[in-house]
């Protein structure tokens, strides 16, 4: 999967503008690529440029989301529910907190790795379009770990990189609200490729959802369905 990446000015936007360009594009890891299916935006603190509840970002930098106030293109990894490792890119300006969750994506190499990794304990192997269904899955499928946080996607040695795909006409690009979120759960920063098998089913954030993320003492919301 050699290739030019992208250059950064295309990520250097407001989340929004920069989930949309997202999708098609190709993230590898190892011997893994896949192309990016469904993404959602998350903007920054109150009093930024994004203000958004729902971002990890909102009550500003933090050691784990420092990475989000940026520069763009690089890689934001956190663990969610203390499980699941999810994925975004930062976008945005240097200072100016955003970054673009990578929801779901299609599996173009690896498949003997990624099935191995996606088979559960009880020895059963998802169907190939589930593979990388979801963030949490999606972070399965490559292979990331916490340490892979804040690598520059960008930069051709790195181990976590980003790399053009087939360009999406925006006639292919669907809408929504977010997934799972109780907070900020009227906007539609969602974003996925029509007809894409691979792409997450949307479902409401709950109470159930708040209850498990105070019981865990996050207290934020970003990302909370994998």
């Amino acid at each position: 999967m050699a290739g030019e990446t992208p250059p950064r000015s295309r990520l250097a936007v407001d989340p929004v503008t920069a989930a949309r360009r997202l999708l098609g594009h190709v993230v590898v890891h190892g011997p893994v690529a896949l192309r990016i299916t469904e993404t959602e935006a998350y903007g920054g603190p109150d009093g930024g440029r994004h203000p958004d509840p729902g971002a990890h970002s909102y009550r500003g930098p933090t050691p784990r989301s420092a990475v989000m106030f940026g520069p763009a293109g690089h890689a934001y990894v956190y663990r969610s529910y203390g499980i699941h490792l999810c994925v975004n890119i930062t976008c945005e300006g240097d200072g100016e907190a955003g970054a673009v969750l990578l929801r779901s994506a299609a599996v173009l190499t690896g498949d003997d790795v990624v099935a191995q990794r996606r088979t559960s304990r009880s020895g059963v192997v998802p169907s190939p379009h589930r593979w990388a269904m979801g963030p949490g899955n999606l972070g399965a499928a490559l292979g990331v770990t916490l340490q892979d946080s804040g690598r520059d996607v960008l930069d051709r040695t790195s181990d976590l990189r980003l790399l053009p795909g087939e360009p999406v006409a925006p006639s292919s690009v669907g809408t929504g609200p977010r997934v799972g979120l109780t907070v900020a759960t009227g906007r539609p920063w969602r974003f996925w490729i029509d007809g894409e098998p691979s792409v997450s089913a949307y479902r409401p954030g709950s109470a159930a959802v708040r209850a498990r993320r105070l019981g865990s003492g996050t207290g934020d919301a970003e990302g909370s369905d994998w």
